[in-house]
């Protein structure tokens, strides 16, 4: 699919009952053999809350629900390409449902310890940050809200 130069990406952030967060090591791009959690771009008709729970569906067969918002990440690619990324906190509805990897997108999955994460030579720079900030505040959904009918929006979520 053509992207254009401005992308949007979304991410799903999970952690269990254990203290282990889901990760992925792909199998391509920047982040190939790294750890890094599970993300991909927001495909047209979707909303980016809608994206995170696919793409943490796709790359690891776990269902998850959106919870929060609990960061943004954006750059400039090759001073052309806007690429910004919605990385949101999300809850398992089984965190002892079997981890399923699609093959040809995805090296591997698992839940590794926070701890075990945060100094793992293979792990995205995103990860520690993300670790060392986990605390401050983030925005959650709100499901219920409405701008009216005279927009035309047929999914519409508020992250405040």
């Amino acid at each position: 699919m053509k992207r254009g130069n401005v992308w949007l990406g979304a991410a799903g952030l999970i952690e269990n009952s254990k203290g282990e967060w889901l990760v992925v090591k792909k199998k391509y791009g920047g982040l190939k053999g790294k750890w890094s959690i599970p993300a991909g771009f927001v495909d047209q008709g979707e909303t980016a809350d809608q994206a995170a729970v696919r793409e943490v569906r796709e790359e690891t067969g776990i269902i998850a629900d959106v919870i929060k918002v609990g960061g943004f990440r954006s750059g400039v690619l090759k001073e052309t390409i806007s690429d910004n990324m919605i990385i949101f906190i999300m809850k398992a509805r089984d965190e002892n449902q079997s981890l399923q990897v699609p093959a040809e997108e995805i090296e591997e999955a698992a839940w590794i310890p926070k701890k075990d994460l945060r100094n793992h030579p293979d792990v995205s720079s995103m990860i520690p940050v993300m670790i060392d900030h986990e605390e401050a505040a983030t925005l959650e959904i709100n499901r219920n809200s409405d701008p009216g009918a005279q927009f035309g929006y047929t999914t519409y979520h508020l992250f405040f």
